[in-house]
């Protein structure tokens, strides 16, 4: 049986528990500031298949042009075609039934609105979230185009992009499996020297695994291959091609000291943008070294 003066103090306990944990956080902690409605803007930009979430703007598929053969060809093709392993934008409809379907823009997405969400919070791939939003619509119309889903006078704007309808659209549908867990190891787990290393930065599945030779030039070819092909092979953002000694040459005047320490801390020029490591960040200095030995023939 519960007393008068313990009841009491129940309440009061109650009380100030509900008190405290409900005041705002910045009250309690004391640290923080509340977010701006501009800040929080900024961070809200999904699009919806429906089109809700558009910018006010346009773009015209000959503006989309233009910019598409400046910031997207070198990496899908002046017709969406691909450049090597890069995924292709345009063709492939049709083929999702094949046992190597080519799953583009045109023959697999199922919204418009993907298209416009995509190219604004990640393209282009060494400069995402650069575009205004009337370039994002003139690219997308003009990867719709490429795609034959517009003609080449359209005018893409925010109330007529969710009028678009893909081809693939009809064979989308909610997934009902139930959620799961995978459970993390914390036991015996598999050591890391003794894990394959998967190229997987070139936008495919991978084929290719391998691991680490003890060979310095091996090395050094190694880490290229899955870490630095992606631009150093086709030149994305101002990347020195491999095999082009005239490109190379006007770097290799500023010695290699300063060459490993642009390639380790990352590096801004007035032709492109080297991201420190090559934006993995998992890589040692020395592998960074080996990497730049190998592309510059220093070995």
């Amino acid at each position: 049986m519960c007393s008068t003066s313990k009841l009491i103090i129940v309440i009061m306990l109650s009380s100030f528990t509900i008190n405290c944990f409900a005041a705002p956080a910045l009250t309690r902690l004391g640290i923080g500031q509340k977010a701006t409605a501009l800040q929080m803007a900024g961070w809200d930009i999904d699009v919806r298949p429906d089109g809700k979430g558009l910018p006010v703007g346009q773009g015209t598929v000959s503006q989309g042009e233009t910019l598409y053969d400046a910031k997207c060809a070198s990496c899908h093709g002046s017709f969406g075609e691909g450049e090597e392993r890069w995924p292709a934008l345009a063709g492939g409809v049709g083929s999702l039934t094949e046992n190597r379907p080519d799953k583009t823009v045109g023959s697999y997405w199922p919204y418009a609105s993907t298209l416009w969400d995509y190219i604004n919070r990640a393209m282009p791939y060494p400069a995402p979230k650069s575009l205004s939003s009337q370039q994002v619509y003139a690219i997308t119309a003009y990867v719709l185009y490429l795609n034959e889903l517009v003609d080449e006078d359209f005018v893409l704007t925010q109330n007529n992009l969710a009028t678009i309808k893909m081809p693939n659209e009809v064979n989308f549908y909610r997934d009902d499996r139930p959620d799961t867990s995978n459970i993390r190891c914390m036991d015996n787990c598999k050591q890391a020297a003794e894990m394959g290393i998967v190229q997987s930065l070139r936008g495919i599945t991978p084929k290719q695994t391998s691991k680490l030779s003890n060979q310095p030039h091996s090395r050094g070819n190694t880490i290229y291959q899955k870490n630095c092909l992606v631009c150093h092979g086709s030149g994305v953002a101002g990347a020195p091609i491999v095999g082009d000694n005239n490109d190379w040459a006007k770097r290799l005047q500023q010695g290699l000291p300063t060459l490993f320490k642009h390639a380790i801390d990352g590096y801004t020029g007035q032709k492109g943008v080297m991201p420190a490591k090559g934006g993995n960040l998992g890589l040692t200095d020395e592998q960074i070294k080996n990497a730049v030995n190998y592309m510059t023939g220093s070995q």
